[in-house]
């Protein structure tokens, strides 16, 4: 099909196109554990998910009452970003149906880009992997941005690289974001984006109020369905 009233899907990335929030907590588990400081699964899904690793590390030191000064936060950083990358390279990251969505999206015309809290060469490197690197014009990652979700900064910029890569006036309330937290949905509904969400992370009843459209996860999306949405 090709869509008529849907302008442009900004995906995030971990939780909706790979399953690797679990390979996160335990990068975060493995650099915490010599500081002395343990991570639940409940305090990471509860409480910690929706940050950047700097945020992560900053609230996990305030809560444990031992705060971490920038070049202490600096270190963890980059000793949990060799951890992770260790565990990713072990297996296919990819939700099942997720690469068949975006490559039709991409053969249909309408413009994809991703909005995360991952760091961009983190994204970049499994979108090569799997080969669809070349079908995302616009990767935004953490360190790209000032703020990190929920602040509207990182779909904002999405948005914004996209009108200037495609040199369309993209309407932000024809496109879509993808999110799997109601932290980033918070962050797609502050840049005026249409919200999906999967239930990748959370239940549908956790999503609901955040978003228009909650579904099981990429490989029961459709495009008819975002298009429909973007013309309500």
């Amino acid at each position: 099909m090709t869509p008529l009233a849907l302008q442009a899907i900004i995906f995030d990335f971990d939780g909706v196109i790979v399953d690797s929030e679990r390979l996160h907590l335990r990068a975060y588990q493995d650099v915490l554990a010599p500081e002395g400081i343990a991570v639940s699964n409940d305090d990471y899904y509860q409480r910690y998910l929706g940050f950047d690793d700097v945020g992560v590390f900053r609230a996990v030191g305030e809560d444990q009452g031992r705060p971490l000064d920038e070049s202490r936060v600096s270190a963890l950083i980059a000793d949990k970003v060799r951890r992770y990358e260790a565990l990713a390279g072990a297996g296919d990251l990819l939700f099942p149906g997720a690469a068949d969505f975006i490559r039709t999206a991409a053969a249909a015309g309408v413009p994809i880009a991703i909005a995360s809290g991952s760091l961009t060469h983190e994204i970049e490197d499994v979108l090569d992997r799997a080969g669809l690197h070349p079908l995302f014009p616009v990767v935004v990652g953490a360190d790209q941005t000032p703020r990190s979700k929920p602040h509207p900064d990182p779909y904002a910029t999405a948005l914004a690289r996209l009108r200037a890569h495609t040199g369309r006036d993209l309407v932000a309330w024809r496109s879509v974001a993808i999110e799997d937290t109601t932290w980033g949905l918070q962050s797609a509904r502050a840049a005026d984006l249409r919200c999906v969400a999967v239930t990748n992370t959370y239940s549908a009843p956790e999503l609901r109020a955040s978003a228009e459209l909650v579904v099981a996860g990429l490989h029961t999306l459709t495009l008819a369905a975002l298009d429909a949405l973007c013309a309500d």
